[in-house]
């Protein structure tokens, strides 16, 4: 019976040492609504866009955007 009651001895003793723990647990709605800050997501998906969009034009009217040609490139 000893031995039971160790264990059950150590339980009570770790329930009163968390029991000033307590007072310091609190829940509460904040005060300002939560802001999340979307700008880099929304800035980058425009900028994909953009790239995308010149991409086109450019395909669409090579006359109006010649290429550089690279040294190791020539016919």
């Amino acid at each position: 019976m000893t031995q039971k009651a160790k264990p059950c001895g150590k339980l009570l003793a770790a329930a009163a040492a968390a029991m000033p723990l307590t007072g310091c647990i609190s829940l509460a709605a904040p005060d300002k609504p939560i802001e999340i800050n979307l700008n880099v997501k929304i800035e980058q998906e425009v900028l994909v866009r953009l790239q995308r969009d010149v991409e086109q034009i450019i395909r669409q009217n090579p006359q109006d955007f010649p290429q550089p040609t690279q040294p190791g490139n020539q016919p």
